[in-house]
């Protein structure tokens, strides 16, 4: 089963504005995101670096993770960027 789900944070910069989402296709959310086509938090925040990724398969699978990390507090989430992307490198499949 391909793994078509995608649970993302968003960072305005290093240690700075987290963002969670969840999302079915991650090109075309990034592609708003840098845009800041879509009113709301990560536009009024200018949250548009992707730090972190996790793919699930089920969709319920997603939702669940998201509303987990959502629950975290922001140590926890600092720490699960770091220790995957200790740079805080942008992971956005749509940069060239």
């Amino acid at each position: 089963m391909q793994e078509r789900y995608a649970v993302y944070i968003l960072a305005s910069r290093k240690n700075g504005t987290l963002y969670i989402g969840v999302t079915g296709n991650l090109p075309q959310r990034m592609e708003q995101h840098k845009a800041l086509a879509v009113p709301g938090f990560t536009r009024r925040y200018r949250v548009t670096t992707l730090v972190y990724v996790e793919r699930y398969a089920d969709v319920t699978e997603a939702i669940a993770r998201e509303k987990q990390l959502k629950g975290w507090n922001r140590a926890w989430k600092i720490r699960l960027i770091e220790r995957s992307n200790p740079d805080w490198t942008d992971l956005d499949p749509t940069a060239c």
